[in-house]
């Protein structure tokens, strides 16, 4: 199977697998560019695809970012990868097989033991984590730089409950704040010299 023809399925069967999850595809982190990343409650999972065409050329540097983000790491692959695959990653990654018939979980991913939370937290906007310093009753940095809101956040709250609270960030996350033509109007003119409103096209983010 080819990658664009393994995303739905995959994505049916993980929102079946795991009830509650919120899925960012395409997602850069370090030097990797991850296929997806699955947002939990108070975890995050990470999902590296490989189709029938792909190789293993990547994957061990791959396999690096990875860990230092996700919680939990699954290789998922077509059926020509499944015998081998599991030489290729360490043996806390999960499995996961998509075939024409089904989706299956071929080995369970445990607790990744290299994940830290100062990479986790990266994965939110600057707005994101003034909103963590508010709710925590945090002073409000307003000049001081991301980097150092993040190692605040990191160094004064608890680590379970700011895993929480980031999961639970990015659970809510809107994309169309960003979305200048979600309410944007433009004006035009026409022949007549009459200025009509025209709504500009939604961007999909």
């Amino acid at each position: 199977m080819l990658d664009k023809d393994m995303r739905e399925p995959l994505f049916d069967f993980l929102d079946e697998y795991f009830g509650k999850i919120r899925t960012i595809e395409e997602k850069i982190i370090m030097g990797s560019r991850a296929d997806v990343l699955g947002v939990l409650d108070g975890a995050i999972a990470g999902f590296e695809i490989k189709s029938d065409s792909d190789t293993y050329a990547r994957l061990k540097s791959q396999t690096k970012d990875y860990e230092k983000f996700c919680n939990y790491c699954y290789v998922v692959v077509g059926a020509s990868h499944l015998a081998h695959v599991g030489e290729h990653i360490p043996d806390y990654w999960g499995i996961i097989c998509v075939s024409d018939q089904s989706v299956t979980v071929e080995r369970e991913a445990e607790v990744c033991p290299n994940v830290k939370m100062e990479y986790q937290i990266l994965l939110l906007w600057r707005m994101e984590l003034n909103r963590l310093l508010e709710i925590n009753s945090l002073p409000k940095y307003r000049e001081k730089s991301k980097k150092f809101v993040q190692d605040k956040l990191l160094l004064k709250i608890e680590p379970d409950l700011l895993m929480k609270q980031i999961t639970d960030t990015l659970f809510e996350r809107d994309y169309t704040i960003f979305d200048e033509e979600k309410t944007a109007v433009r004006f035009r003119k026409t022949k007549k010299g009459v200025r009509v409103k025209r709504r500009r096209r939604k961007r999909r983010t």
